[in-house]
């Protein structure tokens, strides 16, 4: 029976990922950039969470994620979010869709969404997506970002990682250095959002594709915010 039983769930897991897969459309995608969208008001409004000003001025990217983490056996954090990137000229580019998960062993109970914010200071970590994936906290380091009231503090010392992540998550500290999954690049996806064949280095880090309505909302937000 147990060696029937880890086929038998990571069959099941791959069977509901290729029906998620098979749903998708358009509208979807646009929902998910709205989401993402959403997220980030709602941490910008809330001072216990919110991204400082100070830290949002030293953001060369932002990855915003949505992820679902569900389990019994095996706890599966899944879910899907964007990447932006602050260009040479001070603008922010096209949102970027892209994949979020983690796979891990043990006994886990219940179900909950995971909102976070992954601000990046550095221009080389986006690029680890030109490979497909890379692990937050293992390709790049990444640590707790400090909260607003860390950050006016005099006595506070600036945090010099690439990746300072934002959570909902509590009893998390500013500093303490994480692993945060993976995030992984969905060329298909942004094949169908932007209605081009160009992948996502093309659509960061240049301007051959102009942002469709859908997106533009996003845009102005994170350029006010972090200008």
């Amino acid at each position: 029976m147990k060696k029937l039983f880890l086929p038998l769930l990571v069959a099941f897991f791959s069977a509901s990922a290729a029906q998620l897969s098979a749903a998708l459309n358009r509208d979807d995608l646009v929902k998910y950039v709205g989401s993402c969208e959403a997220v980030l008001q709602e941490f910008q409004r809330d001072p216990r969470i919110a991204v400082p000003a100070n830290v949002l001025a030293k953001a060369k990217a932002l990855v915003i994620v949505n992820q679902f983490k569900a389990g019994l056996i095996l706890g599966v954090k899944d879910g899907y979010g964007v990447i932006m990137v602050k260009k040479p000229s001070g603008k922010w580019s096209l949102p970027v869709l892209i994949s979020a998960g983690e796979a891990s062993f043990g006994l886990q109970f219940g179900a909950s969404s995971v909102e976070t914010i992954y601000v990046i200071t550095d221009d080389t970590t986006p690029r680890l997506l030109f490979k497909q994936r890379f692990r937050l906290g293992v390709d790049a380091k990444a640590v707790i970002g400090p909260k607003v009231a860390e950050a006016v503090n005099p006595d506070y010392k600036v945090i010099d990682a690439p990746v300072l992540v934002y959570t909902r998550s509590a009893g998390v500290f500013a500093g303490a250095t994480i692993k945060a999954g993976y995030i992984s690049r969905n060329d298909e996806a942004n094949f169908a959002l932007y209605h081009t064949q160009y992948t996502l280095p093309e659509l960061l880090y240049s301007d051959w594709v102009a942002p469709v309505a859908e997106v533009q909302p996003l845009i102005d937000f994170v350029q006010k915010i972090a200008p």
